[in-house]
């Protein structure tokens, strides 16, 4: 055999062992994917063990379900934004109270509709102290910014019986702005898209300060329609109302 033939022959078998190891690698980081995003879909406890810094009042059930954590204290990132009827209001303006924020898409069909009974649910368990306590949401869909359309949202799914909702919406600029600022990715491609974005529900003391964090969460049909289980809704509204019933108390 010459040596140009037995050079290519070696070169063949390292090429195939590349692609080989390549392959390998990848199979390795998708099945570890997999696993991680079933455990946290799952929200299974750690050996029993709660997380430190969690107000004594949220059962470690409950602490599980939602992903609740503490979250380094700053300022929360301020913004200037437009509610569903149409007044122009800074976060600022919420100082004093508990604010308890998600971002929604007003055309959403999947998880906010879960939230946003969530959000009417916890405000009924908070009795006297929902007075203390703002339900906030951010507007994630670019092509239905209007006032109007986060006013059809918030009468669709009964947010408007919380006297202090407010869905936010305003100039696009300004609500990437937002979302870059509380790290809420959203990819919308094209109007008729599904719009796709992170779900995370902040807490913010009435000193304006991030205090606790939770990712909320949806499962779905065999046929792709999304739901959660009663007793699932239930545990989240109760587990927000003690948490914010937990913030409004210490500013008290």
């Amino acid at each position: 055999m010459s040596g140009e033939a037995a050079g290519a022959i070696r070169n063949q078998a390292s090429h195939r062992w590349l692609i080989t190891a390549v392959v390998a690698a990848v199979l390795v980081l998708t099945s570890a994917a997999a696993i991680i995003a079933v455990r946290w879909h799952q929200r299974e406890p750690f050996a029993g063990q709660r997380p430190s810094g969690i107000p004594a009042s949220v059962p470690t059930g409950t602490i599980n379900l939602m992903g609740l954590s503490p979250v380094p204290s700053r300022t929360a990132p301020g913004f200037t934004l437009m509610d569903q009827a149409g007044r122009s209001l800074p976060l600022s303006r919420f100082r004093g109270q508990v604010v308890v924020l998600e971002f929604m898409d007003p055309h959403c069909t999947d998880i906010c509709p879960i939230v946003s009974q969530e959000f009417v649910d916890a405000y009924h368990k908070l009795g006297p102290a929902a007075r203390n306590v703002a339900f906030i949401a951010i507007n994630v869909n670019q092509y239905h910014a209007s006032v109007a359309s986060m006013a059809a949202y918030s009468r669709q799914e009964a947010l408007n019986t919380i006297p202090g909702w407010h869905f936010f919406t305003g100039p696009v600029p300004a609500l990437k702005t937002a979302w870059r600022d509380y790290n809420i990715a959203v990819e919308a491609p094209n109007p008729d898209a599904d719009i796709v974005h992170t779900s995370a529900l902040y807490f913010i003391d009435p000193q304006g300060r991030e205090a606790f964090l939770a990712d909320p969460m949806v499962d779905h049909t065999k046929k792709g329609t999304a739901y959660l289980p009663a007793k699932q809704v239930a545990q989240w509204a109760t587990g927000i109302a003690l948490v914010a019933h937990h913030l409004a108390a210490q500013a008290g």
